[in-house]
């Protein structure tokens, strides 16, 4: 399921290659993220959705099993109590299809995100 193996050039293009449901998701995700983060940029990065804002803030991608959703090392550690029924990497996050995405949390990581990447010097 997962789409990237292939070029896109919109989040649109990007969710439109999924089933309704991991677009309902995804769909989802791109609304908190964008509510959470309103002057940040859309755009497609290492094949994923992605927010820019003084730099990358966050990405996400749906593959067969699970939502990744990548804010950065910082945004994991900051959060990893809220975060330890998931499955973590270093940056990144995996949010299973078959269970409900918390996405009061993704958008509380996704603030803590902005507060830092605006901070950055």
């Amino acid at each position: 399921m997962s789409a990237s193996k292939k070029q896109f050039h919109t989040i649109d293009e990007y969710i439109a290659t999924f089933p309704e449901n991991v677009q309902d998701i995804l769909g989802k995700i791109r609304k908190v993220i964008r509510e959470a983060a309103p002057e940040a940029e859309e755009t497609i990065s290492y094949g994923m959705p992605t927010f820019k804002l003084n730099g990358n803030l966050v990405h996400f991608a749906a593959y067969e099993n699970h939502i990744g959703f990548y804010p950065t090392p910082s945004g994991i550690e900051t959060f990893k109590e809220e975060l330890s029924a998931y499955k973590c990497g270093k940056g990144s996050v995996q949010f299973p299809i078959d269970k409900p995405v918390p996405f009061d949390l993704v958008e509380k990581i996704v603030i803590f995100r902005v507060e830092e990447n605006l901070n950055k010097k």
